[in-house]
């Protein structure tokens, strides 16, 4: 039934502008980050926006020995944390990357925790293929 067919509808490109303002992340991060730190005061972003080219970097600092529990087992927290931000900045039409800063470690001040990861992690030995053929699994007597 159309009875409201005298009331006309407005045009969806009828001079409406959507004005999309940016997400505010540093209290975005703040909020996701803080509830993994034993004392927050430690916890330390900079968020700098470029508008022209629609991007966010955001930098943050805590104490280092809370670096386990906000990266949690396997990197899952620090994981959902930026898939959170990158899902707010995906709504305002932004791209965003976190860097992730050590703090108060003498010396380790202005690296990154991918840079400390990649510094201590070895790097994986091969094995040597003995003779043309593909490698075969090597069987063990079986003990009865």
């Amino acid at each position: 039934m159309f009875l409201n067919r005298s009331v006309p509808k407005p045009h969806p490109n009828a001079d409406t502008k959507s004005v999309t303002a940016s997400p505010n992340y540093v209290e975005l991060v703040r909020f996701l980050i803080q509830p993994f730190l034993e004392s927050p005061k430690t916890l330390s972003v900079d968020c700098e926006i470029s508008h022209t080219l629609k991007r966010a970097w955001i930098r943050i600092a805590f104490d280092s020995t809370d670096k386990g529990k906000v990266f949690g087992r396997g990197g899952r927290n620090i994981q959902a944390i930026r898939t959170v931000i990158a899902a707010a900045a995906e709504a305002a039409g932004e791209s965003v990357y976190l860097d992730i800063y050590g703090s108060t470690t003498p010396g380790r001040e202005g690296t990154s925790f991918d840079e400390d990861s990649e510094e201590r992690s070895p790097t994986p030995k091969t094995r040597e293929r003995r003779g043309n053929g593909p490698g075969r699994p090597i069987a063990k007597p079986r003990l009865r």
